[in-house]
């Protein structure tokens, strides 16, 4: 079965324009224009992937993807006129996994929709890590169910977020800079965008700092960030 994906946007152009390139993959595609329709179709398609605008009529892009996330880990990919530091940030914190802003290159959100359906197989809770959990210190992660946990305690974390420290976890003591950890975590060059590692990053410190992990991610000034044991 070919993967499905869901496009969430109110332009029939920008509609029209994706399913062009998309089809050409050999993706089934399923269109929504308007966000309560997006959560119609996403209950009902439960697609593998979702291309989300974030100015949308009725329920706004924003809400879609807070509440896609709150029953999923499907990635988003958020397509958006919205291209200020302060929308990524937004975007990424509120579980979104890449964010591409318009006018933009089809080419490049096709690299995009397979880079992330490809990161979403490999790491995901049906892929190949399903059966595993890693640990290090008081870390706990449950690559079944995308449960990470500290001294049994769970903590809430977003799919990106258990990604990232997953692999840091594997790594440690290891310095990566902001590259490195987008070919690894995301799966392809993320167009020089590395400011999404420094927000996972900074996330993910928020997260852990009041809890008795055993370990921490530092940052190795003019190089890139590693995860430093205890």
């Amino acid at each position: 079965m070919p993967p499905r994906i869901l496009i969430v946007d109110d332009d029939s152009n920008i509609c029209e324009i994706l399913r062009l390139y998309l089809v050409h993959e050999g993706l089934e595609l399923t269109f929504a224009h308007n966000g309560s329709e997006a959560l119609d179709k996403f209950r009902e398609k439960a697609p593998d992937l979702v291309i989300l605008d974030l100015m949308l009529p009725v329920i706004n892009g924003w809400e879609v993807c807070k509440m896609i996330r709150n029953q999923s880990h499907v990635p988003i990919l958020m397509l958006t006129a919205k291209d200020t530091t302060e929308d990524k940030v937004s975007g990424l914190g509120m579980g979104a996994d890449d964010y591409v802003v318009k006018p933009f290159d089809p080419q490049e959100v096709v690299a995009r929709v397979k880079a992330l359906l490809r990161r979403s197989v490999e790491t995901g809770p049906a892929g190949g890590q399903k059966h595993e959990t890693i640990g290090l210190g008081n870390l706990q992660i449950d690559l079944s169910q995308y449960i990470v946990s500290c001294n049994g305690e769970k903590i809430d974390l977003k799919p990106k977020e258990i990604q990232l420290l997953s692999f840091l976890l594997r790594n440690p003591n290891m310095v990566f800079t902001r590259d490195q950890l987008l070919e690894h975590v995301w799966g392809y060059d993320f167009m020089g965008e590395t400011r999404t590692v420094d927000v996972h990053v900074k996330r993910l410190r928020e997260k852990l700092e009041d809890k008795d992990s055993g370990c921490r991610i530092t940052t190795v000034w003019g190089v890139g960030y590693k995860l430093e044991t205890a």
